[in-house]
């Protein structure tokens, strides 16, 4: 079975992650993410852009609403995702718009992904993760 671990944080806390040292956040989660590699369980770890690059596309009504995200609650559920290599955003959004889960209730959020190239290259974790990804034809 697969799982995804979606990382969710109150005001507070990613209030709380703005204060933290980028260099050691790095490290926290390379180690992790090197306990995963070397348990054989990670399949994929990506990061999401921010959220307020983001747009909501709402299937209450025909056509669809789109609108700039996040319009995220908790109480709402993380049911899949989808990763599309497309051109643009807007590109994305067309896709969005013909998902076929629609009517009251749905609603497809869309983040761009960010890649391992936009991280300090020079970082010891980022270089495991890149050498891993390399061996699994991941990059």
């Amino acid at each position: 079975m697969k799982y995804m671990l979606i990382m969710r944080a109150t005001d507070e806390g990613l209030a709380q992650m703005q204060n933290a040292d980028f260099t050691e956040m790095v490290e926290t989660i390379g180690k992790f993410n090197d306990e995963l590699i070397r348990a054989g369980v990670l399949l994929a770890a990506e990061g999401l852009d921010d959220a307020a690059e983001g747009v909501v596309v709402d299937h209450s009504s025909e056509p669809p609403v789109v609108t700039d995200g996040p319009y995220g609650e908790t109480k709402e559920l993380f049911g899949g995702f989808y990763i599309l290599n497309v051109a643009s955003k807007e590109e994305a959004i067309e896709w969005a718009k013909r998902l076929p889960a629609t009517g009251p209730g749905f609603k497809t959020e869309i983040r761009r992904v960010t890649t391992i190239d936009e991280f300090p290259q020079d970082n010891e974790w980022i270089k495991k993760e890149r050498a891993w990804r390399e061996s699994t034809g991941q990059l």
